[in-house]
């Protein structure tokens, strides 16, 4: 549940979390039928604190069904952030149903796992397209990119409204390479504060990563799907959304502090 954790200095929320339900679908799929339900996962998740719900319908279906789309807009009260790959397939669907945003992020067929980001500057003209229309279409556009500056400035000027930086790197990282992918995630948080573009954070982050992110303070959303699904295999959704939410809001007053000390 929420409580004085959740509160951030300034009396709000400092950092929004994201509950990403795909692993629950894709535990459901492995044997057929309807159980776990990622919708009875997605309201549980508004219940303990959630800010947001973000689910991936991918072209090959893996998981997240079409039905679960049309369910989670009709009975979750929390804003839907729909991943998906610029496709007309998914524009359409997007444009149906009117998430409050969709992240476009790169998608192949045979990956276990989103493995990186998009190439915006490499393929801005045939991503223009699509962020217009989704724009057009009353959704907030956020786009799913390393922490590459070269990606940010063309995120920016595409017309996106936020980005979500892959953390990936970052989580797999060790000794001095921890070091170096985290002042990435720093210098590119920092580009998109001076370009007044909306930075998210997502991929692999868990209680022992999340804290150093947190400190970063450009950063307003994280999105976290399968670690926190998979503890709650062990201590429940609830338990596990509320450690992440001290976590996150742990890492954002120490920022605070350090800069005030």
């Amino acid at each position: 549940m929420t409580g004085e954790a959740d509160i951030g200095l300034d009396g709000k929320r400092s950092i929004r979390l994201g509950v990403n339900i795909d692993h629950v679908a894709t535990v459901r799929n492995a044997r057929g039928g309807l159980h776990p339900d990622p919708v009875r996962a997605a309201i549980l998740a508004a219940h303990a604190g959630a800010d947001g719900i973000t689910a991936h319908l991918r072209e090959d279906r893996r998981h997240i069904s079409d039905r679960d789309i049309d369910r989670l807009m009709a009975e979750v009260n929390l804003p839907i952030n729909l991943e998906m790959a610029a496709t007309d397939e998914m524009l359409a669907i997007a444009t149906a149903h009117k998430p409050a945003s969709a992240c476009i992020v790169p998608e192949k067929r045979m990956e276990l796992t989103t493995e990186g980001g998009l190439d915006v500057a490499g393929s801005y003209d045939m991503l223009k397209p699509y962020v217009d229309s989704l724009r057009l279409s009353g959704i907030s556009v956020s786009l799913f990119i390393d922490p590459d500056l070269r990606q940010i400035e063309a995120s920016k000027k595409i017309g996106a409204d936020k980005v979500e930086l892959h953390t990936g790197s970052y989580v797999q990282a060790m000794g001095e390479d921890f070091d170096k992918e985290l002042a990435r995630l720093r210098a590119g948080a920092a580009l998109c504060g001076t370009l007044n573009l909306e930075v998210h954070a997502g991929h692999g982050l868990n209680y022992d990563t999340v804290v150093r992110v947190a400190e970063i303070p450009e950063f307003t959303e994280f999105n976290i799907g399968h670690f926190l699904i998979g503890e709650a295999v062990f201590v429940g959704l609830e338990e596990t959304i509320s450690e992440m939410r001290r976590l996150m809001d742990l890492g954002r007053r120490l920022s605070y502090y350090s800069k005030t000390s």
